[in-house]
């Protein structure tokens, strides 16, 4: 399958505020955390991805459509589970979950029986004649789960699926939205909460104020770490070896940080060694999580 999402040269603004600008990234299949600050313009993109809004400029393509020019097309594969409450409380969760499934086209009979075994899947099994009202909030997260995939989506967005719950609401949350990839459903969970992201995905797209900071695989950002290196004399002369070749160096001693940077820093370190005629005792990787890549701030 190809990218789930193509963006060209978005941007989208609400008047004099700039919501997302000059964005240009592929997302692939799988499970993918659109993550940032509160006001980083995650909601607006995944508006714009189901057509809610339309950009300034650029273009996007949804699962090969146009959001803006065939909206119905793309919703009719999108399921969407909103941050916000918007659970009538006077419905009962299988009667709520089995509407939505008829919104999306299927039979009552059909819907009934689909309402139940979501329901189910989320854990709502034994709750899920009971009125919305009288839920939990970690109960109406996963009735808002439920909806959004009862219709069996090609993609799910999430909007920060895990707000508002307890320690153990948010693991079982978390636990949920992994479980979603043994059933080939394509997710884009929206998060300010970096660890749920490092948890639950496999590609990662990072805003800031409207601005791309990072697009690609989690598995990959780990090899971004910084690198512990010591060594027996002339720290400054391999220091500036190293800067040469483009890394930051901070040199304690005869200890140097460098980084961070991917796997072509270790033979950098050792070239810088050899041909300042220091000796290396060690060198050691860090890793950096998505925390520590956030405030860094680095721009690819």
């Amino acid at each position: 399958m190809s990218a789930i999402l193509e963006v060209d040269d978005l941007t989208h603004d609400y008047g004099e505020v700039l919501a997302l600008s000059g964005l240009t990234l592929e997302v692939p299949p799988g499970v993918t955390g659109l993550v940032g600050a509160n006001g980083a313009g995650k909601t607006t993109m995944l508006r714009l991805m189901l057509g809610l809004l339309h950009p300034t400029a650029g273009s996007m393509q949804v699962l090969g459509h146009d959001p803006q020019r065939e909206p119905l097309v793309v919703r009719s594969r999108i399921g969407y589970m909103p941050e916000g409450e918007c659970l009538p409380k006077d419905q009962t969760a299988a009667d709520f979950v089995s509407y939505a499934a008829q919104l999306a086209g299927i039979p009552s009979h059909e819907a009934k029986r689909r309402s139940s075994e979501t329901l189910f899947l989320v854990g709502l099994e034994e709750e899920r004649f009971r009125f919305l009202g009288d839920f939990s909030t970690g109960m109406q997260q996963r009735v808002k789960l439920a909806q959004a995939i009862v219709h069996d989506p090609d993609l799910l967005l999430l909007d920060e699926p895990a707000s508002g719950l307890d320690p153990e609401g948010r693991t079982q949350m978390l636990d949920l939205i992994k479980r979603l990839s043994d059933f080939d459903v394509n997710v884009i969970v929206s998060s300010h909460v970096l660890t749920d992201i490092e948890q639950t995905c496999d590609w990662v797209v990072m805003l800031d104020a409207g601005n791309l900071l990072r697009s690609g695989p989690l598995q990959g950002f780990e090899k971004l770490g910084t690198v512990l290196v010591e060594v027996l004399e002339h720290p400054d002369s391999v220091a500036a070896a190293i800067e040469e070749k483009g890394f930051d160096v901070v040199v304690d001693g005869l200890r140097l940080v460098v980084g961070p940077g991917d796997e072509s820093i270790e033979p950098i370190v050792i070239a810088a060694a050899a041909n300042t005629g220091s000796g290396l005792v060690r060198m050691i990787r860090g890793s950096a999580s998505l925390e520590d890549l956030f405030l860094n701030r680095e721009t690819v």
